[in-house]
């Protein structure tokens, strides 16, 4: 088999358990390595590390398992069936108002580049390395083994996710089965799901427990929902008790698919206006008109490299958003950079609030769902950060 030997002292990141091998700690490679070849990895004195997936880029390996076993097809029905297992536990399997959940989250359910999301009786597969995708058919066919008839259907939506570089052109398609778009069930919401077309795998299930901790905030509120995509936060608003909602979003096609979620939870509902506009336009006429706005925009930085223009980015549309809400107002806002910390949001957020000269409190600080987990010994999983801000 491949091999990799890493430098002297390059070992004790393995040692803490940490997923990934990065290219400057290689010494030398054994065999002739090809971009999603199974791999083992060795210290500088030939003492077995781990064994995972190779890769060409600053992370050059990672890892499937810390012990030196055999990555066949009962490797993957043993992980997702730990998988599953974890989110029965969180009650996200058998919910009578719930049907939607994450059931693979990468590094955080110990499979690095595979996402898996369940939309009823279909799950939708996001392969973000080359070594998952080519054990694509193998993994489906342990989702099916594991799931039972809980599954008729598996949708692979890579054709965007894996490494531009990689010598390979995915096309999206089903692994398994058929299925339609359908009507899904988020805590008793319905929604239309589009994993053929839609953003990520059709619908961002990171934000579930945040859009019911907004619906108890939404009572008599006039709410904006900036960056509304399908307009999750706007229905569940609506539920609330909200005066009026109104959501927003640059694309014509998120404010058609908006218009028609609210419409499927609150037909004929004259409170919802949905407008198709670019953030900032519309926030420059929004001085003192909502009560409860939500920040929620696109990841403004995907790579170390751009980290200071999104910076700037988050600075002045939290700015914004503090400068036009009434006193008394609740803005939820969110970064969903990986490579932002929530430290550093929490320092971007604070430096936007002290450039509009209002008294701000931070009333909850917000994170992802349990189904997306993060492993303990890879804080980098921790992507989704937010805040809840009273402005006086």
């Amino acid at each position: 088999m491949n091999s990799i030997l890493l430098k002297s002292g390059k070992e004790k990141s393995v040692f803490r358990y940490h997923p990934w091998i990065f290219s400057g700690a290689i010494a030398k490679t054994e065999g002739t390595l090809q971009e999603g070849d199974i791999v083992k990895v060795y210290s500088a004195d030939r003492q077995f590390l781990a064994i995972g997936h190779y890769q060409i880029g600053s992370i050059a390996v990672r890892i499937l398992s810390f012990e030196d076993t055999v990555i066949d097809h009962n490797f993957w029905r043993t992980r997702i069936t730990e998988a599953y297992r974890k989110r029965r536990s969180l009650g996200l399997t058998d919910s009578q108002t719930n049907n939607v959940y994450r059931l693979i989250h990468g590094e955080g359910d110990n499979l690095p580049g595979l996402v898996v999301d369940i939309y009823a009786n279909v799950a939708v597969t996001q392969f973000h390395s080359v070594g998952m995708y080519l054990e694509r058919e193998n993994i489906a066919k342990a989702i099916v083994e594991v799931l039972g008839d809980q599954i008729t259907a598996i949708y692979d939506k890579s054709e965007s996710t894996l490494p531009f570089k990689a010598a390979i052109e995915p096309k999206n398609g089903y692994l398994y089965g058929q299925a339609k778009s359908f009507i899904a069930l988020e805590n008793g919401l319905k929604f239309n799901v589009d994993w053929l077309e839609g953003q990520k795998t059709g619908f961002f299930i990171d934000q579930r427990e945040n859009r019911s901790l907004l619906e108890k905030y939404a009572r008599d509120k006039s709410v904006l929902n900036m960056f509304c995509y399908t307009g999750g936060f706007s229905f569940y608003a609506m539920r609330g008790g909200a005066h009026s909602v109104h959501s927003v979003d640059v694309s014509a096609r998120a404010i058609e698919l908006a218009r028609q979620n609210v419409e499927l939870n609150f037909p004929g509902d004259p409170r919802h206006e949905a407008f198709a506009e670019e953030a900032f336009r519309f926030l420059e006429h929004s001085y003192d008109k909502y009560d409860l706005i939500i920040l929620d925009p696109p990841a403004f930085a995907k790579h170390q490299n751009v980290l200071n223009n999104a910076i700037q980015g988050y600075k002045k549309l939290n700015r914004k958003g503090i400068e036009v809400i009434k006193p008394g107002g609740i803005i939820f806002t969110f970064s969903c950079s990986q490579v932002m910390t929530k430290e550093l949001f929490r320092q971007t957020v604070f430096t936007a609030a002290t450039n509009t000269g209002r008294k701000v409190s931070i009333l909850h600080q917000l994170t992802q769902p349990a189904d997306h987990p993060i492993n303990i010994y890879h804080p980098e999983g921790e992507y989704l950060k937010g805040l809840v801000l009273y402005v006086e």
